[in-house]
């Protein structure tokens, strides 16, 4: 089931729960959550040990994730997802293509979160969806060439599981756009929204846990 939910003043969860055993992408540690302290096991107070990769769930990657020597998600400037933010609607049930982009007449400096069919297929599905819409290679140079800030997508990674989703981090990441990957984007049309998404301030790190919330801009 989706995680999405408005709270009080309109603002809208974005963030998919994390979970002992949830779904992670192929390869990358699994998700593990176990009480080593319990109130209910009569201990003073109850404590959780957390195992997981970090690019789990909704999370941001960094330059470092795919650019040796890049930055770290610590230098990441809070403008780059705090602020106006744009949810895009696309329609191809495969992957997110320039033709479907050129309308939009994207800016430089926007954020820009992508709402696909992802959003009310993968996150319900409980295991891993291979095949879920991702940005293409043109499409990916499109952002790049318009100079966007900051571009997010509704499942777990910007390129695709069968296709060279290295090739395209890179594209984005020489460009100096953050990514923000693992959104649930269900409960949200295209339009104009606030955004503030943090990801945990962790050193030299190639990508960390975050929490995004939206809200209509209805000015």
């Amino acid at each position: 089931m989706s995680d999405a939910r408005i709270e009080a003043g309109g603002w809208i969860d974005v963030s998919v729960t994390v979970r002992d055993g949830m779904p992670h992408w192929p390869g990358d540690p699994p998700v593990v959550i176990e009480r080593v302290m319990d109130i209910a096991r009569g201990d003073d107070c109850t404590v959780s040990h957390l195992d997981m990769g970090a690019h789990t769930g909704t999370h941001m990657d960094a330059p470092v994730h795919f650019i040796h020597g890049a930055r770290g998600l610590e230098t990441m400037p809070l403008e780059a997802t705090v602020g106006e933010a744009r949810v895009v609607e696309i329609t191809d049930r495969h992957e997110i293509t320039v033709d479907e982009l050129r309308p939009y007449e994207l800016h430089p400096g926007e954020r820009i979160l992508f709402r696909t069919l992802n959003s009310t297929r993968c996150w319900t599905a409980g295991h891993f969806v291979e095949d879920f819409v991702y940005i293409s290679e043109p499409a990916a140079r499109h952002l790049a060439e318009v100079g966007v800030q900051t571009v997010g997508v509704d499942y777990l990674s910007v390129g695709g599981y069968f296709v060279d989703g290295a090739a395209i981090h890179r594209i984005l990441l020489d460009a100096g756009i953050w990514i923000i990957e693992g959104l649930d984007l269900s409960s949200v049309g295209a339009g104009r929204y606030e955004l503030i998404c943090l990801p945990v301030r962790m050193h030299e790190s190639d990508g960390a846990p975050a929490r995004a919330i939206v809200r209509p801009i209805t000015r």
